[in-house]
């Protein structure tokens, strides 16, 4: 008979045990003979040069002695885990190997499962991804984000943490890679040691963009506030593209919403816009204050602001109306963007050296950019206009102009510091006076020295 297909053991037929002097019956010898034949032929050759037809079963073995292990080692070799895995060992001791890399984009929120061991998930948009409790996920889970459109927001279940924190924010542009233990979470700090490297107070306080410009739609009520980074200190914050805030309307978080710290809007009031660091998730807003310093703002619950050397990052002005005056910002240069300018002084008669209220901003010094205009009538007739510091009225200086054939013009453009108070010292001399000409002293603009701009 055969080999037993089940046991694999050979069984040969009865009759064939012969006996001296016994006659032997063809019909067992010949079946014997034949099981002989087929099993030789069945064989593994060992000189390999033959295949095997069907498939080697094997013992399932374990680690230490695996099913199918090798002469010169025993323990190195293939056994059966348990169920359907195939596990590897290396002188008794178990090789692992990662299941096969998976990619897939998601474009919105997301719960990371244990499937998902390996997998590389790019978001295309920002999203939270939720991570299933550690335990489930097992030791040695791991998981790589990719944040390309938009910042991406990891939740650990419940009270579990990632890298000992509640979350962790991977910023649009960078990765990280998750690893669970099996009781919480951890990356491989890259992302922390951006942050830290961002929120390092050595770096110094700066601004970084964040140019203010009155809204094309809507310029009176409404201020665009260009993508910028800001840092007071260890305090840092920055924003991707152009906000929008209502000077109309109270604060409210978001591009587009009211930006007004405290009260209504004023007339004729100089306002300072201020960066905002949400404390949750460190993302950007701004506000609007007439207060001179940070700890002056009504700052929203859950905010912060971000006061570079103690500063706003721009200040705007309401006219009469209480409308935005419009203007045009460079750097820390602002200039009047109207098609009449602010006419401070307009005079024909002599002044005596004294304190100037100009179309400027309050609350710290200045340097106001002005343009003058003198003229004279009548032969020997003199104009002289003295322009001094805001503070220092010894630091000034002279436009003169004197009409010795006739009558003369003069208009020119000169620069002045002011005090606090948008002020400049401004005296005009006239001889004889007073003049047939009016003089007039109009303002241009200004220089914000103060603001730490990089590229100001």
């Amino acid at each position: 008979m055969p080999r037993n297909p089940s046991t694999g053991i050979y069984s040969k037929p009865a009759g064939t045990t012969p006996s001296v002097g016994q006659i032997i019956d063809p019909a067992p010898w010949n079946q014997l003979t034949s099981d002989l034949g087929n099993e030789i032929t069945n064989s593994l050759p060992r000189d390999g040069s033959a295949p095997m037809v069907a498939p080697l079963k094997a013992a399932s073995g374990t680690v230490s002695a695996p099913g199918l292990g090798f002469a010169s080692n025993p323990q190195t070799g293939v056994y059966l885990k348990g169920g359907d895995q195939l596990g590897f060992t290396q002188n008794g001791v178990e090789v692992g190997f990662d299941k096969t890399l998976v990619y897939a984009a998601k474009s919105g929120d997301y719960t990371a499962l244990a499937s998902d061991d390996n997998a590389v998930h790019r978001f295309t948009a920002s999203a939270t991804l939720t991570l299933t409790a550690a335990a489930t996920l097992g030791a040695n889970w791991h998981y790589v984000v990719l944040a390309d459109g938009g910042d991406v927001t990891i939740d650990p279940n419940g009270s579990e943490t990632i890298d000992g924190a509640a979350t962790l924010i991977v910023r649009n542009g960078y990765s990280a890679t998750i690893y669970c233990t099996g009781s919480a979470f951890f990356t491989d700090k890259l992302i922390a040691r951006l942050d830290a490297k961002a929120d390092a107070s050595a770096v110094g306080s700066f601004v970084i963009g964040g140019v203010l410009s009155n809204n094309a739609g809507t310029p009176n009520t409404h201020i665009d506030i260009a993508a910028g980074s800001f840092r007071s200190g260890s305090v840092f914050v920055s924003s991707g593209s152009t906000f929008t805030k209502r000077l109309d309307a109270a604060w409210a978080a978001g591009s587009g919403n009211g930006g007004l710290d405290t009260g209504t809007k004023a007339n004729s009031t100089t306002y300072r816009v201020w960066p905002l660091r949400k404390t949750t998730d460190g993302t950007a807003d701004f506000i609007f204050s007439t207060s001179t310093t940070a700890a002056g703002v009504n700052v929203p619950a859950g905010y912060i602001v971000v006061a570079p050397s103690g500063l706003d990052i721009g200040m705007i002005l309401t006219d009469s109306s209480g409308n935005i005056i419009r203007f045009i910002q460079d750097g820390n240069h602002f200039r009047w963007n109207v098609a009449t300018l602010p006419n401070d002084l307009s005079t024909t008669a002599s002044r005596t050296t004294s304190l100037l209220t100009c179309t400027l901003p309050t609350g710290r010094r200045v340097l106001g950019l002005f343009q003058i205009f003198t003229g004279t009538n009548v032969n020997g007739t003199d104009v002289i206009m003295e322009v001094a510091d805001g503070i220092n009225s010894n630091v000034t200086q002279f436009i003169e102009n004197y009409g010795s054939s006739g009558s003369s013009r003069i208009r020119l453009a000169v620069e002045q510091f002011t005090n606090i108070s948008a002020q400049v010292n401004v005296g005009l001399t006239l001889s004889p006076a007073p003049s047939a000409t009016t003089n007039t002293f109009q303002t241009l603009g200004w220089l914000d020295f103060q603001i730490p701009r990089i590229g100001g």
